[in-house]
């Protein structure tokens, strides 16, 4: 049988001193591939599982790279003082880290056997038969709820939502620590409305306390570019800090612990 420290994945990024991908200081490592098109999606780059070519900063950057758990493991191991202190360790985000469930579950296997906290970062949209073997290895799940509503989900998506909800409900039940995040994003879920269906529906998940409203941001602009991709929301305006605040107290009255970032 093949060592599982020898299995390989596609990977785009590490980024180490993470305090918002998880509890303490953590390690992000971002994975290749997304069945998601989000219009506002910061790693464009981890969209396509194939190496790409990004023109970034005036240079020509090759993205992504092959790597074994065993090479990732020991890249990971290097922070062990900085998660041992804040409770931190590893993330896997992406991308969409449950698009390589071989390279994944044993990274995270392999973290955990040398006692590294293990999170992941998902969207939730794949087979359930995928995600059990996930949390069989993961301690905290961040899971995103973008919209309720199945067509404007689509339609700045991409996919429908209805395999989400379906997994985030799964999730929930079959895993003491998830917590819902919610990308905030002018004229598609930016209503009082639309974030009060959101926090209920995170209200009704077994166990689920915690809920994160993360604020529209243009980090990702200049990647599109690039990629030679068009940023299609390019006109849309940061959300004002009052506006946010207002979010946040609608989230609030479901009764969950509600922040903003995180």
């Amino acid at each position: 049988m093949e060592n599982y420290l020898d299995i390989k994945g596609r990977i785009f990024d590490i980024q180490k001193y993470s305090i918002h991908d998880g509890p303490g200081i953590r390690t992000i490592v971002f994975l290749k591939g997304c069945p998601l098109r989000c219009k506002w999606c910061c790693n464009p780059e981890g969209q396509k599982f194939e190496i790409q070519e990004m023109n970034f900063a005036g240079k020509k950057k090759i993205v992504g790279e092959d790597v074994t758990v065993r090479e990732i493991l020991a890249e990971v191991k290097k922070d062990m003082p900085y998660y041992m202190r804040s409770g931190g360790g590893l993330t896997l985000s992406g991308g969409e880290c449950l698009g390589q469930p071989e390279f994944a579950v044993a990274l995270l296997a392999a973290a955990k056997s040398v006692g590294i906290s293990t999170a992941i970062e998902t969207t939730g949209f794949t087979k359930w038969e995928i995600i059990r073997e996930y949390l069989k290895v993961t301690d905290h799940v961040l899971m995103d709820i973008k919209n309720i509503d199945n067509e404007k989900h689509q339609k700045f998506c991409g996919q429908s939502n209805e395999l989400i909800l379906e997994n985030a409900r799964k999730i929930a039940e079959n895993h003491k620590d998830l917590t819902i995040r919610v990308p905030v994003i002018p004229t598609f879920n930016d209503t009082e409305k639309e974030i009060s269906a959101i926090a209920q529906f995170a209200k009704t998940l077994p166990g689920v306390t915690k809920l994160h409203l993360l604020p529209y941001h243009r980090l990702g602009k200049d990647k599109y570019e690039g990629l030679g991709r068009k940023y299609e929301i390019d006109e849309l305006d940061l959300i004002p800090q009052d506006k946010m605040q207002k979010l946040l107290e609608v989230a609030k009255k479901s009764g969950l612990n509600c922040q903003i970032g995180g």
